[in-house]
C-alpha cells in the first residue's frame, strides 16, 4: 500500500494497493494507524488504476513528474497556442502572522485555491479578461510582493493571529473587489510541531497540511511528503519530537 495523492479539498489521503486506488477520508477525529515505510516514486494514476513505479526520486521521478506549465507564466505564454480566454482574478493572500503574497487563477476557483493554499485571510484585487494581461500584473507586483509562500513557512504562523494592521495598510493600497476571511477548524494554541507522520487523530487539514494530535503533541504534516511513501498498519515506531506541552 503506497500514499500516491492527496486532495485538499474534501480531505483525504489517496492510497493504492493491487493497482486500485483507496481513499482514506481526513475528517477531524479520524484515526491514522499508519507505519510509514520506505519512499520511491509514486507513478501515474490511469482511468482510477495505480501505475506504479520502483524509481527512487520521490515523490515523482522525472518519468512522471508533471509541472502545470501556466503556473510558470509571467505574462509570455509557454503553450503553442495560449487558450486562457477567462476571467482571471489576481490576489492577495495573507498567512499569519504577517506573511503575504500575491497570486493569479482563474476567477471561478478563486476561493478553492485560496483555501488550497492554506490562506488566513485574501483579497480579489484586480480581475483580467485574459490570463496572460493577469500574469503580466502579477508579476509587476511580486517585484515587492514575494508570489510563493513555503509550506514550513506557513506552519510557523499555525494558531497565531493575522497582524491585522499590516494586512489591512496592504490591502488598503488596492481598493479590493472582496475579500476573505478562513477558519480551518484547527482550535490551536500555538505552532504545531512539523513533522513526517500518518499516525494520530486528526484534527484538521490547512491547504496541503494535515494536522494531527499524537500522544499530547501535535504535528503538521505537509502530505505532499507522505507521497510515495509506503504504508504499513500499526502506527510509528519512530521517536518523534514533542511539544513543551506534552510533559506537563
Amino acid at each position: 500500500m503506497q500514499v500516491v495523492g492527496y486532495d485538499t479539498g474534501t480531505p483525504a489521503l489517496f492510497v493504492s494497493e493491487s493497482g486500485g486506488i483507496d481513499s482514506v477520508a481526513l475528517d477531524p477525529g479520524t484515526e491514522l494507524d499508519y507505519r510509514l515505510g520506505e519512499r520511491h516514486c509514486a507513478g501515474t494514476v490511469h482511468d482510477d488504476r495505480h501505475v506504479s513505479c520502483d524509481n527512487d526520486r520521490a515523490p515523482y521521478c522525472s518519468d512522471h513528474r508533471h509541472t502545470w506549465v501556466c503556473a510558470k507564466c509571467t505574462g509570455t505564454c509557454l503553450k503553442d497556442e495560449m487558450d486562457c480566454y477567462e476571467d482571471h482574478a489576481v490576489y492577495l493572500a495573507a498567512f499569519a502572522p504577517d506573511t503575504f503574497k500575491v497570486g493569479v487563477t482563474r476567477e471561478w476557483r478563486l476561493d478553492t485555491r485560496l483555501r488550497e493554499q492554506g490562506a488566513d485571510r485574501a483579497a480579489h484585487v484586480r480581475t483580467f479578461s485574459d490570463g496572460r494581461v493577469a500574469r503580466e500584473y502579477e508579476a509587476e507586483l511580486a517585484t515587492e510582493i514575494p508570489d510563493r509562500i513555503r509550506v514550513p513557512t506557513k506552519i510557523e504562523g499555525f494558531g497565531r493571529a493575522v497582524d491585522a494592521a499590516a494586512w489591512d495598510a496592504l490591502v488598503a493600497e488596492f481598493d479590493p473587489i472582496e475579500t476573505f476571511a478562513f477558519d480551518y477548524g484547527l482550535d490551536l494554541d500555538g505552532s504545531p510541531v512539523a513533522e513526517t507522520v500518518a499516525t494520530g487523530t486528526v484534527r484538521g487539514v490547512k491547504g496541503r497540511v494535515l494536522v494531527l494530535d499524537h500522544r499530547g503533541t501535535t504535528y503538521a504534516v505537509d502530505m505532499r511528503d507522505l507521497v510515495g511513501h509506503e504504508l504499513g498498519d500499526g502506527g510509528t515506531d519512530r521517536d518523534l519530537q514533542s511539544s513543551l506541552g506534552a510533559f506537563g
